[in-house]
């Protein structure tokens, strides 16, 4: 497993529709084994291909309660519905969170790394976020696109913490996606 670099807003990657997944073979496997530790590594709980660079139309999500990552390969949004709002951050726009419009139900389908076909449903919740938030990613659009009003984004602020007195540690700040 490799921890690839994530992209940063404007980057043209994170602004086009991503390509579907015709086959599931080793690269793929390699790819989603990389997003799986790249998004370990950054703290995240959900992490698009895109955001490494690659074009293709896979995510992965792991929130802080789940013992193992779900991969969504060429996910589609079945349903949306309700209205919500959330602040949301991203990977790939370190620095900032806003507030955003999302769905109170969410429900896509998606293949898995076995390349069988699945569906989750999502009622309000972190999941219907994050679910959003990465198919959002795979079809080219930005949370911040979505925010409430140009007004609701912001820089954030962070705490250090205080490093061991025999270190020369300077903090790094991730957001959660």
């Amino acid at each position: 497993m490799t921890v690839r670099p994530l992209v940063y807003a404007p980057h043209p990657t994170l602004t086009q529709k991503t390509q579907r997944v015709k086959h599931i073979d080793a690269s793929i496997h390699r790819l989603i084994q990389d997003m799986i530790e790249t998004m370990h590594v950054e703290n995240g709980v959900g992490l698009a291909a895109n955001q490494i660079g690659v074009p293709l139309r896979v995510a992965v999500i792991q929130l802080p309660e789940d013992e193992e990552p779900t991969v969504l390969i060429n996910p589609e949004v079945l349903l949306r519905e309700g209205e919500r709002e959330e602040d949301e951050g991203c990977l790939s726009i370190p620095g900032y969170t806003g507030r955003v419009k999302r769905s109170e139900r969410v429900h896509v389908k998606a293949l898995g790394i076995d390349g069988k076909s699945f569906r989750i449903k999502a009622e309000g919740g972190l999941l219907a976020e994050v679910l959003e938030h990465e198919t959002d990613h795979l079809n080219g659009i930005l949370y911040i696109e979505r925010l409430v009003s140009r007004e609701q984004l912001y820089k954030i602020d962070y705490k250090r913490e205080e490093p061991p007195e025999d270190s020369l540690m300077t903090e790094t700040p991730h957001l959660r996606e």
